[in-house]
């Protein structure tokens, strides 16, 4: 099935992200979508065929965008150090400004099933390929040790912003997200040197 795009597709996305949020994804039905984004259920089947159509699409449609505009921030860093920190900062401050994306990507997608793994894995391969970039322009640039592997790294480093992600979004007291920015940089990038 051809997915149609436009208005009412990023409402049903937009209405998805806040259903999964506060009712979890086993529990959302594609009626209580359709309800959030104030349409017919029939609606919802013009634009996806199920609801893991929805969660994949879902999914699809906020990485592609997260890593266009991250590509926009890195091309205006000098270093690997810097594209680094910018990875970091970027990473938190935006799920730091949308908790139910957050809670969705660190909590519902992490209770899904092989076919909605394979669908969401190609985005993800795109996100880890850059920061592996990143490490790699940084042994290039004499600024991270020669020795180091760029896919151990990534996973490093994308371990680690995803684990505090998850504690956030875990943790019953409110807190700045995006005040780890730096923490986390030192962190990693004593570990890169």
């Amino acid at each position: 099935m051809a997915k149609r795009k436009g208005e009412k597709y990023q409402v049903l996305l937009d209405a998805a992200v806040r259903s999964f949020a506060q009712t979890g994804y086993h529990r959302t039905r594609v009626a209580d979508i359709a309800r959030e984004a104030g349409v017919a259920d029939g609606t919802v089947y013009i634009y996806f065929e199920n609801k893991e159509d929805i969660l994949i699409s879902l999914f699809q449609d906020l990485m592609k965008r997260f890593v266009e505009d991250l590509n926009s921030e890195l091309a205006l860093c000098q270093d690997a150090n810097e594209k680094l920190y910018r990875i970091i900062s970027y990473h938190l401050t935006t799920l730091a400004n949308r908790p139910d994306q957050a809670r969705v990507t660190q909590i519902e997608l992490r209770q899904i099933d092989k076919t909605i793994n394979q669908g969401i894995s190609k985005p993800l391969k795109i996100y880890f390929q850059l920061i592996e970039e990143v490490v790699a322009e940084g042994k290039e640039q004499g600024l991270y040790r020669r020795n180091i592997d760029p896919k151990t790294a990534r996973k490093v480093v994308f371990g680690a912003i995803d684990e505090v992600v998850t504690c956030w979004v875990m943790s019953g007291k409110p807190y700045d997200l995006t005040a780890l920015s730096e923490p986390v940089y030192n962190l990693l990038s004593e570990g890169l040197h």
